[in-house]
């Protein structure tokens, strides 16, 4: 028995979990279609959510589609289902990103099953961390969370972490100097504080966390120099763990691919009691992304620095009614 026999408030739900992932500035770059006659549900890029400055080669786009697939996956095992996917099922149509068939008969897979409570607790933390180490047996279990979905995740050492650091210094400085990349910016990282009734999208002024006292900060500045009421300062962590998620290619599949990867691991992450934020600034510049690689791993192309660690949970983004990105035919 396939989806098909279930209720379109079924469909509505899993789909509702699918857009919990984190996404390039809360953009939501994805759209659902749901053919009740095949039992088939069909994700899609969105591209009226693209950011053509930012995110020229759509590399972040898919990722957040891939985050969303995850996210859905984990909804559906919870649900008792397992779901069959197709990853860029029809090569010619460039936004159709996958194909997901859900059937009864299979057991569902325990393991992303459990991840569902997590899914809705999960939200980015731009606050400091407390200075303290992530014991090894937990690293292997994130680790093993990103090789399930066919992507590699590395714990560079303290000189590639300060290298890091630079990068993303260098990065905010390029964005600074561009004004299509900071207009970007702009757009989708507000300065006021979330109202339901005006946003569904983009980070509000209680999502960015405080300003760091460093020059060098783990956490992405998205106020970037704007006045932001009542926000504080605060010192970040010195030395932050950070992981790299990486893939062999770099190719669509890849960043779809590098998406579940990352939702894989932020769910583990935050079932373990570790709260994340990310930091793609440094990836979103070619020169410097090919220098955020570790020489001395196998990993070919980095796709996310994710930054680790004990500290305040972060205050969730707003969302789109479901309504909004899911078509039933």
């Amino acid at each position: 028995m396939s989806i098909r026999s279930q209720d379109t408030a079924t469909v509505s739900a899993l789909v509702s979990e699918a857009s919990a992932a984190p996404s390039l500035h809360n953009t939501q770059p994805w759209a659902f279609r749901y053919v009740s006659d095949a039992g088939i549900l069909l994700l899609y890029a969105d591209r009226t959510r693209a950011l053509p400055r930012t995110d020229p080669d759509a590399r972040g786009l898919h990722m957040g589609c891939g985050a969303a697939l995850l996210n859905l996956r984990v909804a559906a095992a919870a649900a008792g289902l397992a779901p069959e996917v197709r990853l860029l099922p029809y090569p010619a149509d460039m936004d159709l990103l996958a194909e997901v068939r859900l059937w009864e008969p299979a057991p569902p897979d325990m393991a992303l099953a459990l991840l569902g409570p997590a899914v809705r607790r999960r939200h980015s933390s731009r606050h400091p961390f407390l200075e303290e180490d992530i014991p090894e047996a937990w690293r292997s279990l994130l680790a093993e969370a990103a090789e399930a979905e066919g992507a590699q995740l590395l714990f560079p050492g303290t000189w590639h972490v300060r290298s890091l650091l630079r990068l993303a210094e260098d990065a905010e400085g390029w964005e600074e100097a561009d004004p299509g990349v900071r207009g970007e910016t702009e757009r989708w990282a507000r300065v006021e504080p979330a109202d339901a009734a005006r946003f569904t999208d983009g980070i509000p002024a209680e999502a960015l966390g405080p300003r760091g006292r460093r020059a060098a900060s783990p956490v992405r500045d998205f106020a970037d120099g704007r006045a932001v009421p009542g926000r504080e300062w605060a010192t970040f962590e010195e030395d932050p763990h950070f992981a790299l998620l990486g893939t062999v290619r770099d190719g669509r599949e890849d960043w779809l691919r590098a998406g579940q990867a990352l939702e894989r691991v932020l769910l583990v992450a935050t079932a373990l009691g570790l709260v994340a934020s990310l930091m793609s600034q440094p990836l979103e510049w070619p020169e410097l992304r090919w220098v955020a690689r570790d020489p001395l791993s196998a990993m070919a192309n980095v796709q996310m620095i994710v930054r680790l660690g004990w500290g305040p949970e972060g205050r969730p983004s707003p969302r789109r009614p479901v309504a909004e990105f899911l078509d039933i035919v």
